[in-house]
């Protein structure tokens, strides 16, 4: 198999900002496989600083992978992932790209989608939320929670010295709407505990990673003093985290961009199920090339953030939706993805 790349230029309709800081454009990279006889897969890499990637740095490390692709049986994409992993530590955004490429070669050659390859149902896929960034003013928070009126689920960013006032605006805009809170690391312990009554008062479903992802004692103490879920983001990378999650949050929040391969993604479902832990996937900004390799395996999840797509304009690739809020999969094969 033969490898390539290009790279993607994103811009979101609002500035995307969240508790770290957030900007208007964002760098992804188009992951390309070509077969023996010609069949083309693609994947897409969302990196993010936080888990030391970049787009730069990915296409470095590209070429450090590309002898381990170009000698990879696509039918064993299992050992690909693991000769992936064993040569090259972190990169899980590259990782995953190349992974949802041969996945999406494996799906043309076959002739069927990726989510019949794995025998789920489109139909289960749960409703996506529609995330609500932060911005400079309340004002401008009414005007976006009116301007996602399609969507019945907001995930609510917090994080900022407004974060009473911001929740409270976008729960009086959306009366009836299910809200989900992610903080990004940016609470403390006390304070946390002091905004979860608050947060449960105005029906807020979970609270998404309030504190840093290195503090799993502060989760832990969170966790059982919480009239709301805690669910994990920056916490849970890959499947080695969640053993030590098992107590300390009550789910976990994959993203192929951060776990390293749809195999792992898929793993990992299933190793927190058996833990008794519930189950969302999430998204970077990505195109609709990135969020359908998600979209594939939503049916096993009980909650989905897949607007990454939906937050940009002009995006260059047809595949899975969210429009309503509705989790809509693809049905041509593999990724079911083709250029806009």
């Amino acid at each position: 198999m033969k490898l390539s790349h290009e790279v993607l230029t994103l811009t979101t309709t609002h500035p995307f900002i969240i508790a770290r800081g957030g900007q208007s454009t964002w760098r992804t990279l188009m992951v390309k496989v070509t077969d023996d006889d010609g069949v083309e897969g693609w994947g897409e890499a969302a990196p993010s600083g936080l888990y030391g990637e970049t787009v730069d740095s990915n296409i470095a490390v590209l070429e450090r992978l590309r002898p381990i692709v170009e000698e990879a049986d696509r039918w064993s994409i299992e050992a690909l992932e693991a000769a992936m992993h064993k040569n090259i530590a972190g990169n899980g955004a590259l990782k995953s790209a190349i992974s949802s490429a041969v996945h999406d070669i494996v799906g043309k050659k076959l002739g069927i989608p990726l989510w019949k390859l794995w025998g789920l149902d489109p139909k289960a896929a749960p409703r996506s939320s529609f995330t609500i960034g932060i911005a400079p003013d309340i004002a401008t928070t009414r005007a976006r929670v009116r301007e996602a009126a399609q969507y019945p689920i907001l995930k609510v960013k917090l994080g900022s010295d407004r974060d009473r006032q911001i929740i409270h605006a976008v729960r009086e805009e959306a009366p009836d709407k299910v809200i989900r809170v992610d903080a990004n690391c940016a609470w403390t312990p006390k304070h946390t505990l002091e905004m979860v009554p608050y947060l449960k008062e105005l029906g807020v479903e979970f609270v998404e990673q309030p504190l840093p992802g290195h503090d799993l004692a502060g989760l832990k103490f969170v966790r059982e003093r919480s009239a709301l879920p805690i669910i994990a983001d920056e916490s849970c990378v890959t499947s080695r985290d969640i053993k030590n999650l098992v107590g300390v949050v009550d789910g976990i929040n994959i993203k192929v961009a951060k776990c390293g391969g749809l195999g792992e993604a898929i793993k990992m479902v299933h190793i927190a199920r058996a833990f008794d832990m519930m189950v969302m996937t999430g998204c970077m900004i990505e195109s609709s090339l990135g969020i359908s390799a998600s979209a594939h395996f939503a049916p096993l999840l009980d909650m989905v953030d897949m607007d990454g797509a939906a937050l940009i304009k002009d995006d260059p690739f047809v595949g899975a939706t969210i429009a309503n809020g509705v989790t809509t999969l693809p049905t041509g094969p593999g990724l079911g993805v083709t250029r806009r």
